[in-house]
């Protein structure tokens, strides 16, 4: 046996030195060995198979009946061919892999410099030999087991120590054995199934108390010190939160204005805007007259009287809500920025002359004077004037 096991590790070892014959056989420039992590990969594969062998020696050698040993000769002839065939198809498609290189452009699904089916096949072959490591393993530590029952070192265990032996899961609950069910029994029975008295598990218990301190902790906060926000608070405060960052936004796109803060738009672009939202036939031409003279429906907007009020706020208002004498609101179509720059362009239509102006309809209005400025800036001002 030993002697076949050194002929196979021979034959793994004379495949690896095809392998890498086969690798230098190929063009210098794409040499797989040039590669840090295919060299990685290609040492690990070999340590592995390494350890293969002496892990399979130690279980033929502890192996006692002359079964298991042919089983686990042939086991161990399957492994060896299983290692054979992979080592044998990574080195036919890496010898093909470089054979190919110089005629075809190097492809963008590589990894770490390889490409993608070498390294997968590389890493499938790791795999595999890792599996096999486990399973060497656990035949070994099954064999040491049943070595040291035959010694004696370790007693048989019977069948009833086997239904009385706790699992890592059951001592973790602290559960009884089978053995002790007849002093837990409670007497009740129904369809078979008998009530027994075993505790709770230490995790739901000590959970369970950790609810109860965090519901006392709560209620003492919440309901008896109000040391902490209730819920309509922060409900409040997560809303007065979104507020700011709501006008923050608005303020960076232009659009934080309301009727209380508008003010009078004169920078032309402001005007051309304006006057392109007012123009627009779906919008005040319809009531209003392209010129702003007014119809049947809409008053004259060019001449001092005002339904309304004809102050920049009165007039931002006006359009934002609507009246009650049919005209509709534009908050949802309009943006805050364009019903500013729409009244800015409706107040320089005052003095203008329509072609067919309407009446008056409404209160005269008549425009706050300008704040008291220095005598100097008013003396410029009336020669400017004059």
């Amino acid at each position: 046996m030993r002697n076949k096991l050194k002929h196979l590790s021979g034959l793994i070892a004379t495949l690896l030195l095809f392998s890498t014959a086969s690798f230098a056989g190929g063009p210098p420039v794409p040499s797989i060995f040039s590669n840090p992590l295919a060299v990685t990969l290609i040492t690990l594969m070999t340590l592995l198979v390494i350890v293969i062998g002496i892990l399979a020696n130690i279980v033929i050698g502890a192996a006692e009946i002359k079964l298991k040993k042919r089983k686990t000769e042939n086991a161990g002839d399957k492994v060896a061919m299983t290692l054979l065939l992979l080592l044998a198809s990574y080195t036919s498609l890496t010898a093909q892999d470089a054979t190919t290189t110089e005629a075809t452009v190097k492809k963008a699904t590589d990894i770490g410099g390889m490409d993608a089916s070498t390294f997968y096949l590389m890493v499938t072959v790791l795999f595999l030999e890792l599996l096999i490591i486990i399973a060497l393993l656990i035949n070994i530590k099954s064999l040491l087991k049943k070595e040291k029952v035959n010694s004696g070192i370790q007693p048989v265990i019977t069948a009833e120590e086997k239904a009385n032996k706790l699992s890592w899961w059951d001592r973790v609950n602290k559960l009884r054995p089978v053995s002790q069910e007849a002093e837990l029994d409670l007497g009740h029975e129904y369809d078979g199934i008998r009530e027994l008295n075993n505790r709770l598990p230490p995790w739901w218990l000590y959970g369970f108390y950790a609810t109860i301190v965090f519901a006392i902790v709560y209620l003492w906060r919440f309901e008896v010190s109000h040391t902490g926000p209730s819920s309509k608070q922060e409900y409040e405060t997560s809303v007065a939160k979104a507020e700011i960052r709501v006008q923050e936004y608005l303020k960076k796109k232009g659009d934080a204005v309301d009727e209380n803060t508008v003010t009078l738009l004169t920078g032309a672009e402001d005007i051309a805007a304006g006057k392109a939202i007012f123009m627009d036939p779906s919008k005040c031409p319809a009531c209003h007259g392209a010129d702003g003279g007014g119809n049947a429906v809409g008053p004259n907007l060019a001449d001092d009287y005002w339904l309304y009020g004809g102050s920049v706020k009165d007039i931002f208002k006006t359009i934002k809500y609507g009246t009650s004498k049919g005209m509709r609101s534009w908050k949802d179509d309009l943006s805050a920025k364009q019903i500013a720059q729409l009244t800015s362009y409706i107040k320089t239509l005052k003095g203008t002359k329509p072609a067919t102006p309407k009446a008056p309809d409404g209160e005269l209005y008549k425009e706050e004077p300008a704040p008291a400025t220095d005598s100097t800036a008013v003396d410029s001002k009336k020669v400017m004037i004059n």
